[in-house]
């Protein structure tokens, strides 16, 4: 019997665009979700996935690997942590100290933003790797260049520190992902347009922003918002 009806408002990102929407390669996230294999000596070792997604028991979807609106929220961080040079193994060890205190999804919890520090040096600690070789140039490793970008800018949380929506043009509020509206998708705050959407008219309608703003009757700003977001996307 299928799970699926049951997940509405919980957001759905087939694997390739929620690669786009954290900025990470779509190999590499299918590597951190999924697992591998690989050849040692005479023999394999594997790398299991990160973690186990909020889909993966769906009948419909398991198979797929899609995404939910925490998953990923939880690989945007992720990436963050990889930017900033830090090992698999230690980004491994953190969500599993993090979800011992958290619960599960906990890179995404408000929460993370006090305790994060606390969890990610006892996580360089179990894995037994020294905090100073995580900064080459030999500084203190900054974990705020990380939970800050990836838990405060832009997400709005609720009453029990869990993130409802995520703005990623903070500083612009014109596009929202929530999983409430359109699946999770990229959509005009306010509007409820898919970013996507009008990106494609802009450009089936001879780049024409004026018009495109009228037929889904949004602002020109909304539509210029969409397009540069949907590019950079595709980029």
């Amino acid at each position: 019997m299928t799970q699926s009806s049951s997940l509405l408002g919980t957001g759905m990102y087939p694997l390739a665009r929620a690669a786009r929407l954290v900025g990470e390669d779509l190999r590499t996230v299918r590597r951190w979700l999924k697992g591998y294999a690989w050849k040692y000596r005479e023999g394999h070792r594997v790398s299991t996935p990160l973690w186990s997604l909020q889909y993966s028991q769906d009948e419909d979807l398991g198979e797929e690997q899609v995404l939910s609106f925490r998953d990923l929220l939880e690989l945007r961080t992720v990436a963050r942590f990889v930017h900033q040079g830090v090992s698999l193994q230690v980004v491994r060890a953190t969500i599993e100290v993090a979800r011992e205190t958290l619960g599960d999804y906990p890179l995404q919890s408000r929460r993370f933003v006090t305790d994060g520090k606390k969890i990610f040096l006892e996580a360089v600690e179990r894995v037994g790797e020294d905090p100073k070789l995580l900064d080459v140039r030999g500084r203190q490793f900054a974990i705020d260049a990380v939970i800050r970008p990836s838990l405060i800018e832009g997400i709005e949380y609720d009453a029990d520190s869990r993130a409802l929506r995520w703005f990623p043009l903070n500083k612009r509020r014109l596009i929202v992902l929530d999983p409430q509206i359109q699946f999770g998708e990229p959509i005009i705050a306010g509007a409820g347009v898919p970013t996507d959407a009008l990106a494609s008219a802009f450009f089936a309608e001879g780049k024409d922003t004026g018009r495109v703003a009228r037929l889904y009757k949004v602002s020109p700003q909304a539509v210029q918002a969409a397009v540069a977001f949907e590019s950079r996307l595709a980029a």
